[in-house]
């Protein structure tokens, strides 16, 4: 898992020393209000499990990765290639500031380092594409506070509730346990859905079947407190950026919750889904400027992503991208990668 805002970096507690971080995992916390984690991965997928995410990746991002590849087949390195990458960077979502920046920086490189092939070229594009991206790539620091209080925001449809249910099994699996909050009081079926995955983890959920959804995030912090529980997830209700006075509302829970603990929320975490190009930009900066995000989730990679869109993100708004998800099951939201990610982007 992942950590820290674009606006505010994450520093890591100055408590005690974190446990050892082992190869893509981390040791389990026994307790978390005095010995603090890094949360760098789930604990690793079986080999083959993890090929099968990676070839879903790929797959969901096979529509830019041809449009991209194929320019550098047999390919001159003039303006004609420059254009024909300007033009495919755009369809993908990548936005014109970082299409301009990745162009300008590859004409240098091209230059500077005498590149003549083609091969090269694509090369010198894939090292770019990871330099941009790897600020999004930083781990989720759990064990700072008790409760950690994480607060979820989204629009409907982007996948906001069963992101919720995914992260409760990641951290149960690094030995956290779990409260979510069912703040989404003006739909029966978000809260239905967030008990079935309480349910199905053993995760306990707090709810109201109607009411206040702050009043619901204000509970669930103190109930939390009081079974010395160590990490609560508060779900809210999917709005548009430009439903203002439901962003107000948003706002208002974010005060309530810090009533409830000064110190908190200590995440507040968007889930995007990566099929909507540059609206996930623009809900992007509409959520920060209004909560000031500490990460991201893009979900439903497998689908007509266009994947540009990180490129995006990482150059005008660059909140810490935690996971990346690719499908329905378990397995199918890993931590987000910048190597990875560009590899498959690239393939």
């Amino acid at each position: 898992m992942v950590s820290a805002p674009a606006v505010a970096p994450v520093a890591a507690s100055t408590a005690a020393p974190a446990p050892p971080v082992l190869p893509e995992a981390v040791a389990p916390v026994e307790d978390a209000a005095e010995e603090e984690a890094e949360i760098v991965a789930a604990p690793e997928p079986e080999p083959e499990v993890k090929r099968s995410w990676l070839s879903r990746l790929k797959a969901g991002l096979s529509k830019t990765s041809s449009n991209l590849t194929t320019l550098f087949v047999g390919a001159r390195i003039d303006d004609d290639l420059y254009e024909e990458l300007e033009s495919a960077l755009l369809v993908s979502d990548a936005g014109v500031e970082a299409t301009q920046w990745l162009l300008d920086e590859l004409k240098k490189k091209v230059k500077a380092e005498r590149l003549t092939e083609a091969a090269q070229v694509r090369t010198a594009l894939r090292t770019l594409l990871i330099d941009l991206l790897q600020p999004l790539q930083r781990p989720l620091v759990l064990g700072r506070e008790k409760p950690l209080v994480m607060m979820i925001a989204g629009v409907n449809g982007a996948g906001k509730t069963t992101t919720i249910g995914k992260l409760a099994l990641h951290l149960q699996a690094h030995g956290q346990s779990v409260l979510l909050a069912a703040g989404d009081t003006f739909r029966a079926a978000a809260r239905e859905q967030l008990a079935i995955w309480g349910e199905r983890n053993n995760v306990q959920v707090i709810a109201q079947e109607s009411g206040d959804p702050a009043a619901v995030a204000y509970d669930s912090v103190h109930s939390a407190q009081a079974r010395g529980t160590h990490v609560v997830m508060v779900d809210t209700a999917g709005r548009l950026p430009t439903q203002l006075h439901l962003m107000d509302e948003l706002k208002k829970i974010k005060r309530v919750i810090a009533k409830a603990m000064s110190s908190a929320p200590h995440e507040v975490l968007l889930v995007i889904d990566g099929n909507t190009g540059q609206n996930a930009l623009a809900q992007v900066k509409a959520f920060d400027d209004a909560l000031g995000l500490t990460g991201l989730v893009v979900t439903k990679l497998d689908g007509t992503a266009k994947g540009g869109i990180l490129a995006a993100i990482a150059k005008t708004r660059p909140v810490p991208l935690y996971f990346i998800g690719v499908g329905e099951k378990i397995e199918d939201l890993q931590p987000f990668n910048a190597t990875e990610f560009v590899d498959a982007l690239l393939s």
